[in-house]
């Protein structure tokens, strides 16, 4: 099940960056060269073939001038629930991190929801969203050090920190298992 989920996901990452692409009308090459990385990267992904980070996913949504959850975010349905453990992941290639799409903005609004596991080891670094955009997290078990990168906040189960996404910022679980959950506004 674990193999179908992912293999949806990737399905649904490559027709997300082609369908970008081509609404903001950029060759494989601009797109690469805005997001700084290799054609042939772009390439595989857009195929199908490729298993993009987290940072990659940030920095194509950054070239295309859209949130990351455009991306990721599967179709909707009326009623949607996402067990723990479930839903369209997406995983650090630097840390033990990983964020789940809970919840995407439809079209005009301005936010995003996610479920961040992760586990003590390198933090993750994050370089600035768009500008103008915010962060509020929430900690759900576990320790984590979070907010902007030259000051981060140790924060327990429950503690809440709002904090600017468009200059660096960082997330650092301190006890294993540590879970968090997001919201992310755009502007």
């Amino acid at each position: 099940m674990a193999e179908k989920a992912s293999f949806d996901l990737i399905a649904l990452i490559a027709a997300s960056i082609r369908r970008e692409r081509e609404r903001a009308g950029l060759s494989l090459t601009e797109l690469a060269k805005r997001a700084g990385i290799a054609k042939s990267t772009l390439s595989q992904l857009e195929s199908g073939a490729g298993n993009p980070g987290v940072e990659t996913l940030w920095a194509l949504g950054a070239a295309l001038g859209v949130p990351f959850s455009r991306l990721v975010d599967p179709p909707r349905t009326v009623v949607q629930v996402i067990r723990a453990g479930e839903g369209p992941a997406t995983y650090s290639e630097q840390a033990s991190y990983g964020v789940t799409l809970l919840a995407s903005c439809p079209p005009h609004a301005r936010r995003d929801l996610y479920r961040i596991s992760a586990e003590p080891g390198p933090p993750h670094r994050s370089d600035p969203h768009r500008p103008g955009t915010t962060e509020h997290l929430v900690i759900g078990t576990g320790r984590a050090s979070a907010g902007p990168a030259e000051e981060p906040v140790e924060l327990g189960p429950g503690d809440y920190i709002v904090y600017p996404g468009d200059a660096p910022h960082v997330f650092e679980a301190l006890e294993p298992g540590t879970t968090a959950v997001i919201v992310i506004e755009h502007i």
